[in-house]
Parts: C-alpha cells; structure tokens; sequence
C-alpha cells in the first residue's frame, strides 16, 4: 500500500471529526441549564432559559442557551440576554473545581438598579473571603445598561484566573454617545475582601482625554461605604468645559477653562480627595503644590476645591482671552451661575506672569468662588520697576439673573514709557505711572453693567517728558506743527506732573481734575467720556507757563467716537494768569488727534 494513502485516510477523519466537532449538537435544556448554573448558585443566582440548549465540541467544548435570564434569589432580574455560552474546562474535573470555565453573554440587557446588585456582590465578596472558588470568566459584547440611555454597546471581559490572585479586566463601551475604553490590572480581590490593601492599575480613555490610577485600593467594613484609595493619579482633556457636560458634572469657572489636566499624589475616602502634591496644567499654564476636594452628598452633588500652586512663569493670556471673549458681547448675560457651579479656594504665586507681551514679576493672586460670588484679586505683582496690585468681585443680586460688580486697585512706579514699547507702541510718554481706581456697577448683561458703571479713578506722572512733540511751539504756531517736526522726532516737552482724575456716573466719566505743568507750558482739560456710547467730549487748553500780556492760548477741542476722534485747534482768548495746568487726560487727547495736529499713528492708537 502506498504511504499516501494511510496520510489521506488520516486527513479525510479529521476533517470529517472536525466537522462533526464544529456542529451545534442539540441537547436537553434542563442539563444545559443545570450545567450552567453550577457557578451561580454558589452567589445565589438564578438561571432560567426559554430557548433551546445545544453543545459544540470545538474548538473548546461548550454549551450554548438561548433566550436566557440571570435573577437574584430574591427575585430581581439582573442580565437578560439573547444567547448564553457555558465553556466547559477539562481540566477543572482533575482538579475538583467548577467545569465551568466561562460564561459568555451576546447582545444583554443588564439592570440600572444598583440595589438589585448588592447582594450578589456581597455573596461574592463573602465567597472569596471564606476561601471560596474564583468566579468563572465573564465576556459580554454588545450589552445595554438598563433601556441603554447613558450606557450601550457593552464589551466586557473580566478573568480571574485559579492559578492567580490578581484579576484584569478590560471593556469598551459608548456612555453618553462616547466611546469609552476602560482597563483595570493587578487588582487582588481576596486581599480585598479579606480587608487588607490591595495593589490596582486602572485607566479610562475616551476622545477628549483620559483618567489613570496607579495605587492601592481598601475596602470599608460596611458594604454601603466607599472604598479608601491611594497612589497617583492623571486626568487629562481637550476641554474641561465638554468632559465636565458629557459626565454631568459642575465645577467652579469652568466656562473659562479649555485644555486641563491633573497630576500627582492623592489619597481618596469616600467623597473627599486630597493631593499631597499635585501638577495642574491650564492652557499653557503649569503649576505645582498641593490640593484638595470634595464633593457634597445629595441628589446635586457641590464640589469644592482648594489649591495652593506656584511656578517659575505662567501664561495668563489663555485666561485673560477667555474673559474678554465673555464679555465682549455687550448683550451677553453676566449671571454668576455659569461661573458659580462650585466652590473654589486658589492661591497663586508664580515669579513671572506673562498676559501677551506684559511679564509681571512676583505674581501673588487669588481667585475666590462662592455659591453667591466670584471674587479675583491680584495682591501683588511688580510692573516695569512699578507695583500694580487689584481686585474684582461678582455678586449675585436679589435677581439671580443680575450681578453686582465692585472693582478697585491701583499702579505705584510704573515705567509708562517702557510699558508702552512692550505694548508694541511708541515710547511718546515717559515717567513713573501711579494711579487707583474704584468702580461700582450692577446689571443683567455687559451693557447694563459699563451703563451703570460708577467710581472714582485717577493717574499722575511726576517728572516725565512727552517725546517727539513741543507743546510750547504747538502754541507759538497757534495749534499747528513744524513741517516735518514728527518725523524728525526732535521736540519733547518735560513736565514736572501730568495728572487726571475722573468721577464716573452711570457710564459716564467727568474730569474733575486734569493739569500738565512744564517748564515752559500749562494745560488744562475739561470735559468727559462716554462708556456706553463709547465716545470722547473734551477741551484741550494749552498756554505759556507764565502768562504774559498778549501771549496766545491754544484751545483744542477733542469729540468723536473712540475709533475716530477728530480734534480742532482753535485760537482763543487767554484766560486765568499764570494758570490752569493739564492733565494726563491732556495726553488723552493728543493721543489720538488727527490730522489736523499731525500726531502718528503709533500715538493715536493708544486712544480708548
């Protein structure tokens, strides 16, 4: 006999074996189900089945059931599922433990009720303590959670191997119209439920982000508390705002807030977590110290957050972006709630601050969040050789809807001149800035608030100089310029102050002070300006330090919106020897005058 024809003969059993093998064997469904049932009842579970039973051999012997349902013995339904497969394990008959070695559940609803879930844990949790047998392994594809509203399209496959005390877990699934990955490793459930400290790794990731445990896990004595947990942790997102509205949750100036992450040390009990050391990262911001939080009981959990972070530099320009955006509709509401959905307490320091070409020196600030009011301040900070230092707080009013502003603060020494050139403009006005502000507002809306906006402000310069303009032969050419006087940049008028004060009401500021005292010139202002309309109404007078008969008086009349102010030189009659000095505002107003005084448009620019 030829050799190929035993080898042939050998092939065509196989095959036929095979295919015998990969046949779904009808059975009796009472025996499937018993079979089946073997490793539930030991956590005091129920399995039932409506549909027909069949056994397949390979690859690995099994029975499958359809139509079946898994109940507590006290009676609710935990998982209803159109088809059941109970893998049958060989080798546990050699070793004396359950034949079954996994179930595995196709297209399942499971129940939403966390209370039909207790006591199957607890038999579980018992079970394991008192030395019992692992679980068998648990797959489920294409599983629902309750009518599917938040949770579908379940993939889970949890195994806790006899040979090993460690289970893993891995699922996939869609929450809230998510895809979500979730993994869990070297958790250690008979240390667990023995009451010691178990190891654990855990990770969720999902578009936006992701979450990321590496501790220890204890478990409290009673069944009903929460889990002590301890390690590092790392929570990354795209946008706070969007992870916060996909899992349902607030946090305190969310709105404001767009790429974030968290990272460090923690220790968690129950509702509350603390981090010994903690590295917050906002926008471009990085900062490190130390935190914590908590989360209020009830239906509408509250969080509260309290921080202590520093860092070597810090970029507030994401921030200060995000509140100019907010308030640059003028119809836009200013309703605390948005900013309000929790309580934070935040202390900042950092050695430099930058908000886009501003760097500030020892940055000291804090932000403050209530149920009822938002308050930031910045307590101290050093600007170009100055200090600047402010404060601002939101508070609802008796109509939720409305807020209640009240801001004050102030600048010592500041370099103008050099902080004008960082602001990419022309050093045309020099000297040590000092100044304050106290400002009062209510409304709905940003418009409502600069419309009632009320206060006082006020600035003043001691020894500075105007560059590039003579005010002296602006006067002795009765409001004109000499032809090229600017771009020669030759002239410069030394004053010894420069100061204005304006009182605010309703939106509208009125000078109630404003002088400039030179060498050789005096200047007044007078006049106002307009918040709401966004617009200036003043008079300029310029005259000889020291009047003398005959001697002219130059009266520029400054008007217009703040895009387009136009200004008239004018002859006028002297007036109050020796008198009235300008202003600041002075500079206000030749900030942006037009052509028919000549100024640059690198001066004008830096008009309201």
């Amino acid at each position: 006999m030829s050799p190929r024809r035993p080898i042939l003969l050998l092939a065509i059993g196989a095959l036929a074996l095979a295919g015998l093998g990969l046949r779904d064997w009808p059975v009796d469904s009472r025996k499937a189900i018993a079979f089946a049932q073997r490793p539930l009842s030991t956590y005091g579970l129920m399995l039932t089945a409506d549909g027909p039973a069949s056994l397949r051999l390979l690859p690995f012997p099994s029975f499958s059931l359809a139509q079946v349902r898994i109940a507590d013995a006290s009676g609710p339904t935990l998982i209803e599922s159109r088809h059941l497969t109970a893998d049958i394990d060989p080798l546990a008959f050699l070793t004396g433990r359950s034949p079954v070695g996994g179930l595995r559940l196709e297209d399942s609803t499971l129940s939403a009720e966390r209370a039909a879930w207790a006591q199957p844990f607890a038999r579980i949790r018992e079970g394991v303590a008192g030395g019992g047998q692992h679980p068998p392994r648990l797959t489920l594809s294409g599983a629902t959670l309750g009518e599917g509203a938040d949770i579908k399209d379940i993939g889970l496959d949890v195994a806790w191997p006899f040979w090993s005390g460690a289970v893993e877990a891995k699922a996939h699934l869609t929450w809230r119209g998510v895809p979500t990955r979730i993994a869990l490793t070297r958790l250690r459930p008979s240390d667990l439920f023995e009451g010691q400290r178990s190891p654990f790794a855990a990770e969720a990731t999902w578009p936006g982000g992701g979450l990321a445990f590496d501790g220890t896990a204890l478990l409290p004595a009673e069944a009903a508390g929460s889990p002590s947990l301890s390690g590092r942790a790392r929570f990354q997102t795209k946008s706070l705002p969007e992870t916060l509205a996909w899992i349902g949750r607030d946090a305190p100036l969310s709105p404001l807030t767009g790429a974030f992450s968290l990272e460090g040390a923690f220790e968690a009990q129950g509702r509350t977590v603390s981090w010994p050391v903690l590295r917050v990262g906002a926008g471009n911001a990085v900062m490190e110290g130390a935190g914590g939080f908590a989360l209020s009981g009830g239906d509408n959990p509250r969080l509260s957050a309290q921080a202590t972070l520093a860092a070597d530099r810090i970029d507030l320009a994401p921030l200060v972006g995000a509140l100019v955006k907010l308030f640059e509709d003028g119809g836009a509401s200013v309703a605390l709630a948005p900013l309000s959905r929790g309580d934070l307490d935040l202390r900042m320091s950092a050695t430099e601050g930058q908000v886009g070409p501003l760097v500030l020196q020892d940055l000291a600030a804090s932000v403050l969040v209530r149920d009822s009011a938002v308050e930031v301040a910045v307590n101290r900070a050093r600007l170009k050789d100055g200090v600047v230092k402010g404060r601002l707080t939101l508070a609802r009013g008796l109509d939720p809807a409305e807020t209640e502003m009240k801001a004050q603060g102030g600048v010592d020494q500041v370099d103008l001149g050099g902080l004008m050139s960082d602001l990419g403009g022309s050093r045309w006005v020099s000297g040590p800035l000092q100044g304050q502000f106290t400002f009062e507002s209510h409304g709905r809306d940003v418009a409502a608030l600069v419309s009632a906006l009320g206060g006082r402000a006020s600035v003043a310069i001691d020894g500075g100089a105007l560059s590039g303009l003579d005010l002296t032969d602006v006067i002795h050419r009765n409001g004109g310029l000499a032809p090229g006087a600017l771009a020669r940049r030759n002239g410069r008028t030394g004053f010894e102050r420069a100061a204005i004060a304006f009182r605010f009401a309703d939106g509208i500021g009125e000078i109630t002070e404003a002088d400039l005292r030179g060498a050789g010139v005096a200047a007044t202002l007078r006049g106002q300006v307009s918040l709401p309309d966004q617009r200036l109404d003043m008079m300029a007078l310029l005259a000889p330090r020291q009047a003398m008969e005959g001697a002219r008086t130059v009266r520029i009349a400054i008007a217009g919106p703040w895009d387009a102010v136009t200004t008239q030189a004018q002859r006028g009659e002297m007036q109050e020897p020796g008198g009235a000095t300008s202003t600041l505002a002075r500079m206000r107003s030749i900030l942006q005058p037009p052509e028919a005084v000549g100024l640059p448009a690198a001066i004008r620019s830096y008009a309201p």
